[in-house]
């Protein structure tokens, strides 16, 4: 059914605030451990391998259930159904059995009256391990032939002949590290047994139907036998789209072997030790390519750190494969993907899913181009850009760039940026100032919006209209603080012609939407957006053919706005009109379901339609860098992003900001360090270090691209917003880079990895110094 075009369009385009926003400011938001439970609830803590890889030989825990207030201890053998939460591949154990695959892996779990008890239990155990020799990095498992998966490969023309040819060659090799999802709030989950066998899950998940079916896998029992609930996240960032499920089976286990609640919750430390990252990658190219900085030929090695076990990381590879392009076109191109297995945790989903690692790898190839040309950064990126002679509009895996904005987002900011007498006013400032130095750079983003596992692509969601016109609102999305429901709630009230008020968001419950695809990929709006949609229009097509009849009224007389039904010269409360249906017994309840149209994809050729859309965005970032301390700051930031008809802007520029911040710290701070044990060090703020609002720029100027309305039928042309801005962080780092190498002679090629913290800053500093080449 199309939209009713005489609804207030202004209830999804207005800047209405946060649903959740004054119980976020007074305390009163309600998260997974602040839900009331049963006074006989026990607390549950794993208990954990300090060996990265090893023979798990014997686990004496006698110590550990004789320990005080200990109700229950769990191993692998007293998981009475699956032992494995791994989602894509059943590689990976809720408990070790025999093998130990990463310093931290859980070998047991324990439950007890109190936090502090289980904690102190734990401490107890006594497992005897044969240590084996352990492959900690990307270099090390590529040497070894130690994948998760197998390599896969994209080749498109002919790129070896096309290097051959090129006036010009390059070869190097890009460092980006990993990343810790750090949201406020850690993996917790809590179970609750039921009458039959059945077990109520409340979890701090993306993936409520994952969470779900896995924990039914564990207990042997049926999905019917389990209902997950999530109201709000405390941020997810993709950290919590596959591993909760680890939470939720073991407390479901330890419930069920019980018979009473169990509460499981990792504190900071054992979450970053036990939790997997964004993946870091290593990327080996050779390139060639033209006077202008045109690409003729590109062949690129890109291995991943996956750990132990597959996790998501073969979609993530997938998509980093699909995202190396990012803005630009290569006709000649030849990509390997490695899927490294080593035995550290296994990484997993993070905001971008791999995107952010292969725009990384090309931005990084075509800012040494431009510096060996000599030539503005800027100039190389345009002249690449898709669309640049208006044929060059398809990518390497065979999808068209249909909705391109990249030239008329160049040409904006760019403009209003002030780009060119900012770059001369740098180069002045280098040339005066020995110690202190600055960068520029303008960096672009396209990315592709939808699950690259096609099935992932629906979404379900419910409406009830009560007798007194009020509306509770159920979808199979999530809440992590990114305003789903609110931006759905603004959906269902302008297809009914309500004020936002009226509409209540319920808790995600898989008994009321089943089969949920996780919160994830940018598409939580576009899919439980739409699906919604279609619930209320379905709803309000009903109490319209009422109006109809009870008011002798024909259909085109009916709108409905303001919260009012306009019936031709007559005009009813909402609350009125619901009245009446409802003693004509008119149901009031429907359902909606939708799944992404247009989209076609072949993983095994890498080849087809993954897309249905692309998400646009370009940062400029301007740093200082301090050459003596290797400090860095962020001086002004100007993006210009494409959202296209915004359903909130001001939800919209929150997640734009956001995003950027938190690809600025993964790109500058955030920095992951293992010893040579394989035990990870930076497990604590105080030895990781997420930025915070001093990080922020002082002048900072985001702009949402105007008149851009989406060329798909998307939710009232919008567009997602999650996951692109995250990519616009890429600018900070090339700024970083352009300091840097105003610290050595013309040409130079600063070896700067990623994260640029103070450390690598310096690195760089003195590699150009005293090595240029």
């Amino acid at each position: 059914m199309a939209a009713d075009t005489t609804a207030p369009a202004t209830v999804t385009a207005t800047a209405a605030r946060h649903e959740s926003a004054h119980l976020h400011v007074s305390g009163g938001a309600r998260y997974c451990d602040d839900i009331p439970l049963p006074a006989d609830t026990l607390h549950a803590v794993f208990g954990v391998s300090g060996c990265a890889h090893g023979r798990l030989d014997a686990l004496d825990l006698e110590a550990v259930r004789a320990a005080p207030g200990v109700a229950a201890v769990i191993t692998a053998g007293d998981i009475p159904g699956d032992n494995n939460y791994g989602g894509v591949v059943k590689d990976d154990p809720l408990l070790a059995e025999s093998e130990i695959g990463y310093a931290g892996q859980p070998l047991f779990a324990v439950a007890a009256a109190s936090y502090r008890q289980a904690r102190r239990a734990a401490a107890l155990a006594r497992p005897a391990v044969t240590p084996l020799p352990a492959i900690l990095g990307i270099r090390e498992a590529i040497a070894a032939e130690s994948f998760v998966a197998p390599t896969r490969r994209l080749t498109r023309g002919q790129p070896e002949a096309a290097m051959a040819e090129a006036p010009h060659r390059l070869e190097g090799s890009v460092t980006i590290g990993g990343q810790d999802h750090f949201y406020l709030e850690g993996q917790i989950a809590a179970a609750l047994p039921q009458e039959d066998g059945g077990v109520l899950v409340y979890s701090s998940t993306q993936h409520p139907s994952e969470v779900q079916h896995i924990v039914a896998h564990a207990l042997g029992v049926a999905s019917h036998d389990v209902v997950v609930q999530c109201r709000r996240m405390g941020g997810g960032f993709g950290g919590k789209e596959s591993q909760p499920a680890l939470l939720a089976a073991v407390a479901a286990v330890l419930a069920r072997r019980t018979g009473r609640p169990v509460k499981l919750r990792l504190d900071r430390d054992a979450d970053m030790i036990m939790t997997g990252k964004r993946h870091d990658f290593l990327a080996d190219y050779e390139v060639g390519f033209d006077d202008d900085g045109r690409l003729r030929g590109l062949a690129i090695m890109l291995a991943s750190r996956c750990g132990y076990s597959a996790d998501l990381s073969l979609p993530v590879n997938d998509r980093a494969v699909c995202h190396l392009d990012n803005a630009y076109f290569l006709e000649h191109v030849a990509i390997v993907s490695h899927r490294c297995r080593t035995h550290t945790v296994s990484n997993t989903a993070f905001r971008g899913f791999g995107g952010p690692q292969g725009m990384m790898v090309i931005e990084r190839i075509l800012d040494d181009i431009a510096r060996h040309l000599g030539r503005d950064p800027l100039d190389v990126r345009r002249a690449n850009l898709y669309g640049s002679d208006g044929t060059r509009d398809t990518t390497p895996y065979g999808q068209t760039v249909e909705d391109n904005v990249l030239p008329r987002l160049f040409d904006e900011l760019e403009a209003t940026s002030e780009y060119r007498a900012r770059r001369r006013a740098a180069a002045d400032w280098n040339a005066a100032n020995p110690v202190i130095k600055r960068g520029l750079a303008m960096t672009p983003v396209k990315f592709g919006i939808s699950f690259t596992a096609t099935h992932y692509n629906q979404a379900g969601a419910l409406i009830n209209i009560y007798r007194d016109g009020s509306v509770l609102l159920n979808h199979g999305g999530t809440e992590m603080g990114q305003g789903l429901y609110t931006k759905v709630a603004q959906i269902v009230a302008r297809e009914l012609g309500l004020p936002l008020a009226a509409i209540r968001a319920s808790t995600t419950d898989t008994s009321k939407i089943p089969n949920t695809s996780a919160t994830a990929a940018s598409s939580g709006s576009d899919l439980n957006g739409m699906a919604a949609a279609i619930a209320a229009r379905e709803l309000r097509e009903r109490l319209r053919e009422h109006a109809c009849e009870h008011y002798d009224a024909c259909a085109h007389e009916v709108r409905f706005a303001d919260g009012r039904v306009h019936i031709g010269g007559r005009s009813v409360t909402f609350a009125e009109l619901c009245e009446s249906a409802y003693t004509a017994r008119v149901s009031l309840s429907a359902t909606g379901f939708y799944r992404t149209p247009k989209i076609d994809w072949d993983k095994n050729s890498f080849t087809g339609r993954p897309f249905y859309y692309f998400a646009y965005g370009a940062a400029v970032a301007e740093v200082a860098i301090d050459t003596l301390s290797g400090e860095t700051r962020l001086l002004r930031a100007d993006i210009l992003h494409d959202v296209g008809s915004s359903l909130n802007p001001h939800l919209d520029v929150g997640q734009i900001e956001g995003g950027f911040l938190q690809g600025v710290g993964w790109l500058t701070s955030e920095e992951l360090c293992w010893d040579e044990t394989g035990r990870l060090r930076t497990h604590a703020p105080s030895t990781y270090k997420i930025p915070t609002a001093r990080d922020w720029p002082a002048d900072t100027r985001i702009r949402l691209l105007a008149d851009a309305a989406n060329r798909e039928e998307t939710i009232y042309r919008s567009k997602a917003v999650g996951e692109p801005p995250f990519m616009l962080a890429i600018a900070a780092f090339h700024a970083i880079r352009d300091a840097v190498a105003a610290c050595g002679p013309a040409g130079c090629q600063p070896p700067l990895r990623a994260p640029a913290t103070p450390e690598a800053v310096l690195d760089a500093v003195e590699a150009v110094r005293t090595d240029p080449a």
